[in-house]
């Protein structure tokens, strides 16, 4: 029988550009959230390294690792040994020129439950994602483990209701966003809540909308490694919500924290029975979804 309940968490952590340390600091973490109960446990976003993407210059590429190398070697023995699912988003090399924004979902045993590939990349001022990453080719998808069906997105996908349709449409009790997302220092006076306030409202809304738990996991730190800019200031405030919206769990804009909270299957289909969304999907009326503009 599934587990009716189980416990998920986000990590929040500062990261650098150091990748051993990086990935030192992360396995701690992950070890950190188990001992206090957690089942599933998501790491921000392009977890190993500094965030490379505030300017284009091809030294980054460095910074990428070939499927089942690094990363996967050492949290698939992590979560073996600890007994958890582990979703692990890393800068993949697939060839030479071919790079891509992904996550492991890895799961009890140490096996790969899944691989998901970021799907939806951005082009913002030193948000330069379209230089490296190639757009995912293998689709939104829900992985079953040990634990739970759980779905990953990252990041700029966590703007997109399509996305989070599709991956709860195949089962998804949980929306994972590994991500790395902040302000520009010197917009945050004018733009910064605003900002923020969306960035989480969105997701708020993917959880109401699918009737599932969503589950962010941001970075936090200012990060100035280009020469001449402000770089960027992550703003954390990592959080986990119920499938009404409700916050079950928030973090800091500043601190590193382990966010945990308790997913519930009965509570989940109470509210889908109640708010039956997907019943009354008009299905039969949304050709139009899949073109640009009309």
């Amino acid at each position: 029988m599934p587990n009716k309940k189980y416990k998920i968490a986000v990590v929040q952590v500062s990261l650098n550009d150091i990748p051993e340390n990086n990935l030192k600091k992360c396995l701690k973490w992950v070890s950190d959230a188990a001992a206090k109960g957690a089942e599933v446990i998501c790491i921000p976003e392009l977890y190993s390294a500094h965030y490379f993407c505030q300017d284009e210059s091809t030294d980054a590429f460095a910074l990428a690792e070939p499927l089942y190398s690094t990363s996967f070697t050492a949290f698939s023995a992590l979560a073996k040994e600890l007994g958890v699912v582990i979703i692990v988003p890393f800068f993949e090399k697939r060839m030479a020129g071919i790079y891509h924004n992904s996550a492991y979902i890895i799961n009890t045993d140490g096996s790969e439950a899944g691989l998901y590939r970021k799907m939806h990349i951005p082009d913002d001022p030193h948000f330069y994602e379209k230089f490296y990453f190639t757009p995912g080719d293998i689709g939104f998808k829900t992985f079953p483990t040990n634990k739970g069906k759980i779905g990953t997105l990252i990041c700029w996908d966590q703007w997109y209701p399509e996305a989070a349709r599709l991956t709860a449409m195949q089962g998804a009790e949980v929306l994972f966003y590994p991500t790395a997302i902040g302000w520009h220092p010197k917009e945050k006076d004018e733009y910064g809540e605003k900002q923020q306030n969306a960035w989480m409202t969105v997701m708020k809304g993917h959880a109401v909308a699918n009737g599932v738990y969503v589950a962010a996991a941001n970075r936090i730190g200012l990060e100035q490694y280009v020469p001449g800019t402000d770089g960027i200031q992550f703003w954390g405030s990592s959080f986990i919500c119920g499938p009404q919206g409700e916050i079950l769990a928030q973090a800091s804009e500043d601190k590193e924290e382990i966010l945990i909270a308790e997913v519930d299957l009965d509570l989940q289909e109470n509210v889908r029975q109640n708010w039956p969304f997907f019943r009354d999907r008009r299905i039969d009326s949304y050709e139009d979804i899949t073109k640009r503009a009309r």
